[in-house]
């Protein structure tokens, strides 16, 4: 029998040049909850670029060391995002990472797999996890009908996510630039 683990919902909002990324503490093995406040949302690269996982959080944090060392390498986000998707693609322990990066600063917003995937969004909006699609919604449709920050619409956007998701709690960390 495989039990899943359902780890965190990670939503990114940038607005009038600023970044907030907010995310959830919930931690979930199968049908139960292990953990009510983990923290995957984080700044890296000397405090200048906020990243967040989903997904295991061994996998999680492998990714954001990595993604780490090629920013220190490229000292430019854009290139530290596709030199990690490519690695992550063509190398064989990280094919088998199982989950999802989101990087960011004011500049720029990224979500990176391991498909060898480096999407940059239209709207400045993304969220990966399991609530994921939710709070993407949620706020889409904050920045389109609000004057709200940048910080306020992502948690309000998890705040909604954590209401219809099971997988998503209201132990909500926000890191913004």
């Amino acid at each position: 029998m495989r039990f899943e683990i359902h780890s965190t919902t990670i939503v990114a909002v940038r607005r009038d040049h600023r970044l907030a990324v907010a995310g959830d503490g919930q931690v979930t093995f199968d049908k139960t909850v292990m953990k009510h406040g983990a923290r995957k949302v984080r700044r890296i690269a000397g405090g200048t670029v906020i990243a967040g996982f989903a997904g295991g959080a061994a996998d999680g944090i492998t990714l954001l060391e990595k993604f780490e060392g090629k920013f220190s390498e490229y000292k430019d986000i854009v290139r530290a995002a596709v030199e990690l998707a490519k690695d992550w693609r063509q190398d064989r322990a990280l094919r088998r990472l199982e989950a999802l990066l989101l990087v960011g600063n004011a500049d720029h917003l990224f979500v990176v797999s391991g498909n060898g995937d480096v999407i940059e969004p239209d709207e400045g909006v993304a969220a990966i996890g399991s609530g994921g699609p939710y709070a993407q919604a949620a706020a889409e449709a904050l920045v389109a009908h609000t004057s709200l920050s940048a910080e306020e619409i992502a948690r309000e956007a998890l705040r909604i996510a954590a209401r219809i998701c099971i997988y998503t709690n209201d132990d909500i960390v926000v890191e913004s630039v």
